[in-house]
């Protein structure tokens, strides 16, 4: 599914074109449109530009880094193949965007929201020294839940958060299915996503985190702690936040630093950057999953029900389309940050 939003994403974008699609063995040789005839999810039609590429094997490394730029990896493989993939296609010279999981935690590998922690990407200078290589690289996005509250909180670091709840209710497209293959969700709520809760733990504080000589070093606090449910919505992942602060930050600035938040894809006016980053809600039943998921093309954060609560400081509500911002839109947007700054050029 992740795949079938880049493709969408990436037709008729002002800076990037598809010029190469591979998956495994079994689709090489195939025309994309019949590659995934009967598997394609999305309510648009595939993209006529992408119908009649043929597939190549993304194993061939060095056959598909020859004929392109940079490329967008996501994929279905063991974490170790993973690693192995992205890093042969880095050592080729060629740039690597990644949605997977397998090099989140590599120390020289930035993990990036583009609005919080681009200067992350300073790291990279080191990754291509370890690599071998003057031009190559990996980038990876962050897990797509944490989106839905970490920038809000984000915006209030510096009133030092020292204990976060967030418990996020998130769509079946978070696993790459839509009702028609997963009946069972239909009327139901499962509690348990797999490995979701640790990510959704750990993964704020390598973005809130330092550069250290040899990568990133992870952030102390907020102690974080979550629980991650599946719902039945198409799209969109909700979140319901507690939070407490060294210092309390007042509701008016609060909503003043949502409200006025910008971050360097609007310093700089890349095509895939929502102009209003978070969107504050004052009605109390919003935001909604259904109503306000594509908010800024999908690329917005929405929050609302700010106020007060009994245990902690505050607690509020926030949303993300968890295949645009959070997957596939987030990693359009950081090729769009790296060619910005110069880390993705024409071959």
């Amino acid at each position: 599914m992740v795949g079938q939003r880049f493709v969408e994403l990436l037709d008729g974008h002002p800076w990037f074109e598809v010029a190469a699609i591979a998956a495994s063995a079994g689709s090489a040789g195939k025309t994309y449109e019949a590659a995934v005839q009967g598997r394609w999810k999305l309510s648009a039609p595939i993209p006529d530009a992408v119908k009649n590429i043929v597939v190549q094997d993304a194993s061939k490394v060095e056959e598909v880094a020859s004929g392109v730029d940079f490329v967008f990896c996501a994929v279905d493989m063991k974490k170790d193949e993973i690693k192995a993939l992205e890093e042969a296609y880095a050592k080729t010279g060629t740039p690597v965007i990644s949605n997977n999981s397998a090099h989140r935690w590599t120390p020289d590998v930035p993990m990036v929201i583009p609005e919080v922690n681009p200067q992350h990407i300073e790291v990279i200078a080191a990754q291509r020294k370890r690599l071998g290589t003057s031009t190559g690289f990996i980038a990876v996005k962050p897990n797509c839940s944490i989106q839905s509250y970490v920038p809000a909180l984000n915006a209030l670091l510096d009133y030092k958060p020292t204990q976060v709840v967030a418990s996020t209710y998130q769509a079946i497209s978070g696993a790459g299915k839509n009702f028609t293959d997963w009946p069972e969700m239909l009327d139901n709520v499962i509690p348990y996503i797999g490995g979701e809760e640790e990510k959704s733990e750990q993964e704020p504080l390598r973005i809130w985190g330092t550069l250290g000589s040899e990568g990133i070093v992870k952030a102390n606090a907020p102690l974080i702690t979550t629980q991650c449910i599946r719902v039945p919505v198409t799209d969109g992942h909700l979140a319901t936040v507690f939070a407490s602060f060294e210092k309390k930050p007042p509701k008016d600035e609060i909503l003043a630093r949502w409200r006025e938040y910008k971050g360097r894809p609007q310093e700089l006016g890349l095509p895939s950057a929502p102009k209003q980053f978070i969107t504050y809600f004052e009605e109390e039943n919003r935001p909604q999953t259904k109503l306000d998921r594509d908010i800024e093309r999908g690329m917005g954060v929405s929050v609302g029900r700010l106020r007060e609560d009994t245990l902690y400081d505050v607690k509020f509500v926030g949303l993300s389309h968890n295949t645009l911002r959070g997957a596939a839109g987030g990693a359009v947007l950081i090729a769009e940050l790296l060619k910005a700054e110069g880390y993705i050029q024409a071959k």
